[in-house]
């Protein structure tokens, strides 16, 4: 028999039981997207990190790309990822153990750059060259830092939520055979070349 003489009631029992630290894999932050493991690197591990990575069986990477959050800031990250207006996201391949892996690293729009990949996986030459033809992302040190889709004299980087948008004059339409003299009235309302 308990002691409650003394009016007081008994002390309720404390949780004792830890809260659980989140899932890590080299020091980093693991989500799911879509039932894929996600890593969140900062981007000044970001080459260590895929190094660590390619020890651990990842030794493809399949796609690399950029994203520009300028219109979507409130996007859902864990606690302790700090949002910035671009991202590029990674996904490597372990052929061997058939995993997939995404890497999400935040880049500021103050400072988009990101060291390459090339020197570890030189399949993503062309990658980076296309992020950065369409975001502006530079990535240090990669061999070929040229445009890849619009001409070299191209002003801007198309892909930015910024961007304005354009356009080019279409070269063959009809009003533009009309005008040029190459077909007469009469063909084209008889759907006949001139």
């Amino acid at each position: 028999m308990s002691d409650t003489s003394s009016g007081e009631s008994p002390a309720a029992p404390t949780n004792t039981t830890p809260t659980p630290e989140p899932p890590m894999i080299h020091g980093h932050l693991i989500t799911e997207s879509l039932g894929q493991p996600v890593i969140h690197v900062p981007r000044e591990s970001y080459v260590t990190t895929i190094k660590k990575l390619i020890a651990d069986g990842y030794v493809q990477a399949i796609d690399l790309c950029g994203v520009d959050y300028l219109t979507h800031p409130g996007r859902t990250l864990p606690d302790g990822v700090v949002a910035e207006r671009f991202e590029v996201v990674v996904n490597l391949l372990d052929v061997e153990h058939r995993r997939r892996l995404r890497i999400r690293v935040q880049i500021p729009a103050d400072d988009a750059t990101l060291a390459t990949l090339f020197d570890l996986h030189p399949a993503t030459e062309a990658m980076e060259r296309e992020v950065y033809d369409m975001f502006g992302i530079v990535f240090t040190d990669h061999p070929d830092p040229s445009r890849i889709l619009m001409p070299e004299d191209w002003e801007g980087h198309p892909l930015r939520k910024d961007y304005d948008v354009g356009e080019i004059p279409v070269q063959f339409s009809n009003d533009y055979r009309i005008a040029a003299g190459s077909v007469s009235d009469a063909s084209v309302a008889k759907g006949t070349p001139g």
